[in-house]
């Protein structure tokens, strides 16, 4: 699988070219262009009784999709193009059998065939982190696979060293590798939680890599909202 990206990183648009054969799954409603390629649809949790339940769980627990598009490549090959539902960047992951990659939800957007996914309970912190209480767990039992995962707005990957903390606006955390511990809290005094624009925030340590995004979605619904008609 050869992958182009264009556009980043206000308005990315992922093309990926497929040999004869191969394929890459997609969040539905991703998919700009194609050509050379036959498209199926299926659960995103997997097939019988046990990937409807997982399906379930991830459509009603995050805003993933119930159902995923798998593209596949003709005989002679072929290509797919796909961007996220909001303007901003298109990230990859490679993962290894073993490891994890954690994405917010709304993030995840593709993937290799072999990667799979399921949802991650944040635990009782996540009733607090003003986010979603479940990540998507991406991950790979039958060999190395690729993750794409979009932002809104540019993408930027911050490498953690034992002993460092980095704290991030809950709103502005994308995704997370395996050896990264976080907690949700504020920044300074409870006048600064009020008055200081700023709410809850995510204090990450260990070892590994978290991904930040550089606009906040929330951010922008405050800032639309008083100009939405009122429903009284």
């Amino acid at each position: 699988m050869e992958e182009h990206i264009e556009f980043n990183p206000s308005f990315t648009m992922l093309t990926l070219a497929l040999a004869p054969g191969e394929s890459v799954r997609a969040e539905a409603g991703a998919m700009v262009c194609q050509s050379g390629v036959e498209m199926t649809t299926g659960m995103s949790g997997g097939g019988g009784f046990g990937g409807f339940l997982k399906s379930v769980a991830k459509s009603m627990l995050t805003s993933e999709s119930f159902f995923l598009n798998t593209f596949t490549a003709g005989a002679n090959g072929g290509w797919v193009s796909l961007s996220p539902g909001v303007p901003g960047d298109i990230a990859s992951f490679d993962c290894q059998p073993g490891q994890n990659l954690f994405i917010q939800s709304g993030s995840y957007m593709a993937s290799t065939a072999n990667i799979e996914t399921d949802t991650k309970f944040q635990g009782m912190k996540g009733l607090f982190s003003g986010e979603s209480l479940f990540f998507i767990r991406a991950f790979t039992q039958a060999g190395a696979g690729r993750v794409y995962y979009n932002s809104y707005g540019a993408v930027k990957q911050i490498q953690l060293q034992p002993g460092q903390i980095v704290t991030v606006d809950t709103g502005h955390v994308v995704a997370f590798t395996d050896g990264i511990n976080y907690e949700v809290g504020k920044v300074g005094g409870l006048k600064s939680l009020a008055f200081g624009g700023e709410g809850l925030v995510m204090h990450f340590s260990g070892q590994g890599s978290v991904w930040v995004q550089t606009r906040n979605i929330g951010s922008l619904a405050g800032v639309l909202s008083p100009f939405f008609p009122s429903s009284r």
